[in-house]
């Protein structure tokens, strides 16, 4: 199968220094991944003085301030992200950032990446759908909190504006998602009704159920990460830590080796077990020469080199051409 493009989300656990966000490109490159992601955002575009925190953000950063000033504290400047740029360069890793906003999308523009990524929330937000579009770039879209109306709505919008490649990631829009929310199936339903590849990003804890999206054929995998799930902040705790990272890489890697081509045949590792497992039609007393073999004299026991037990039929009735001892591989 084609190679599973892994992403590491770091988002905003840098939480605003420069320092932690370099340390997260090193452990990410260390756990294997395909890229680190960020954000790009100038929070007074992205979000109204008085817009409130998401529920799960006041309950982990308290709710003494608006969504505003908490994102206010998670930005990096632009002489930031250029450096983080180079340093994935440096040292091997595939740098992403999704842009919250149109001023974003024309920085990070400038950048070169391999695509976008355009988180759930924007899927609705047509003016910075036409300018993701406009750039003529590879789309990776979110789909959380979306019917799959308004999925195709997105890429029609999309597709219209210029874009040939796009692949789409189920997703649901809670930290942590409830297993019983993830809904893996859907992946299917998207795929099915788009046409398009399908991915997931995860927001549950733990890293089997990504794994498990690889198994049903996701073609990205997207889970946040952080350096320590007891940071302040708003994601750390539905992130992984680095050492769970590198485990959900590590088993990713074998899923795939492990779907294989689909057709069903014997693999070099196993077919030299067929004479150990499987049976042959052996005598079950000693039979002389010209007796007729019968059920009361020939039974099936390994090893199985000798006649297969599917010709029992075939065997029973003929005569045997020698004397055979008891257990001994019978002849025709």
């Amino acid at each position: 199968m084609d190679h599973v493009c892994i992403i590491a989300e770091a988002g905003v656990n840098h939480n605003g220094d420069f320092d932690l966000a370099k340390k997260m490109v090193d452990s990410a490159k260390e756990a294997g991944v395909d890229y680190i992601k960020f954000q790009t955002f100038v929070p007074e575009k992205l979000v109204s003085k008085s817009a409130e925190k998401a529920q799960y953000q006041k309950d982990t950063t308290g709710n003494t301030e608006t969504q505003l000033q908490m994102l206010q504290k998670l930005t990096l400047s632009k002489e930031n992200f250029i450096e983080l740029k180079e340093y994935c360069d440096q040292i091997g890793i595939g740098f992403i950032s999704t842009p919250f906003d149109l001023e974003s999308i024309e920085f990070l523009n400038s950048f070169g990446m391999d695509f976008w990524k355009i988180p759930s929330g924007e899927i609705t937000n047509l003016p910075y759908l036409e300018a993701i579009a406009a750039t003529g770039r590879k789309v990776v879209m979110s789909t959380g909190m979306c019917d799959i109306n308004e999925i195709k709505l997105a890429v029609e919008v999309l597709e219209k504006g210029g874009v040939n490649d796009i692949e789409l990631l189920h997703c649901n829009t809670q930290y942590p998602t409830p297993f019983e929310h993830v809904n893996l199936k859907a992946m299917q339903t998207i795929e099915e009704e788009t046409g398009k590849k399908v991915g997931y990003s995860d927001h549950t804890k733990g890293i089997e159920v990504p794994i498990a999206a690889v198994a049903m054929g996701a073609t990205i995998i997207e889970k946040h990460f952080t350096l320590d799930k007891n940071m302040e902040g708003p994601d750390h705790q539905a992130s992984l830590e680095p050492a769970e990272l590198k485990a959900m890489v590590t088993a990713i890697r074998n899923i795939e080796l492990a779907l294989g081509t689909g057709e069903k045949e014997p693999t070099k590792s196993e077919i030299g077990n067929r004479k150990v497992a499987r049976k042959s039609i052996v005598a079950k007393k000693k039979i002389q020469y010209g007796e007729i073999f019968t059920e009361d004299n020939l039974t099936i026991k390994r090893p199985g080199n000798g006649i297969s037990p599917m010709r029992w039929y075939e065997v029973l009735g003929q005569k045997a051409k020698k004397n055979f001892e008891e257990d001994e591989l019978v002849e025709l």
